[in-house]
């Protein structure tokens, strides 16, 4: 399948993950329209300080427009034209199984893989994780801890046959380098395990990480 993936676990952290997007778009920021969907981080309670900081940098980078939409909150005719109308889809952080509900339920996951033919898709956290095959979601669980909003998520999109395990050695989820290795023996797939400071980049089925920090494959 034919799609450009920028899948991040801190977002665009650092120059190396920055020129990965540029790069993948083919032109510069100034010149490009994104779309910031912060669907995932509706059921996420307490501060959203991470959310903020992941719109401001986009605003920082300069892209010509940064929309956001909550595809939960508006109807299909409503967020769809708006998501046509850019050049980057940006999915933010939050709770992976309420995302994925989401995107079913508002029919963009039906659409997506059309969306992508000449769109860059960029997940951060939660927005990573939805692109694979399988959740695995009471693994995840394990990890982070977090609740199955959705109980018929637990089929991805299917873009890519690995998940994507996000922040590792991160002090706000200690339990996901704790665990990782206990975990990654319980799921069949590949998985990439990633620190803030790294990514997982897919282009035409290619995958490659691009790192400033931490990663490591298992299976």
């Amino acid at each position: 399948m034919d799609m450009k993936l920028l899948l991040t676990s801190g977002g665009l952290e650092n120059k190396t993950i920055i020129d990965t997007l540029r790069d993948l778009v083919g032109k510069d920021f100034k010149d490009t329209k994104m779309v910031f969907i912060p669907t995932a981080a509706n059921v996420e309670s307490g501060d959203k300080w991470w959310l903020i900081s992941d719109l401001s940098k986009c605003k920082e980078l300069g892209f010509k427009e940064v929309d956001i939409v909550d595809i939960a909150a508006v109807s299909r005719d409503i967020w769809e034209p708006r998501l046509r109308n850019a050049e980057v889809l940006m999915f933010g952080g939050g709770n992976t199984s309420y995302l994925m509900g989401q995107m079913k339920k508002s029919g963009l996951a039906e659409i997506m893989s059309d969306l992508l033919k000449t769109r860059v898709y960029v997940g951060i956290s939660a927005g990573s994780m939805v692109v694979s095959s399988h959740l695995k979601e009471k693994e995840m669980q394990r990890l982070y801890e977090e609740p199955i909003i959705d109980d018929e998520a637990n089929e991805g999109l299917g873009f890519v046959d690995f998940l994507v395990v996000p922040h590792m050695n991160s002090p706000h989820f200690p339990r996901a380098s704790e665990l990782i290795d206990e975990v990654a023996k319980d799921i069949d797939s590949p998985l990439y395990a990633i620190d803030d400071q790294s990514a997982v980049k897919v282009v035409d089925e290619k995958t490659e990480i691009v790192s400033e920090g931490k990663w490591k494959r298992f299976n």
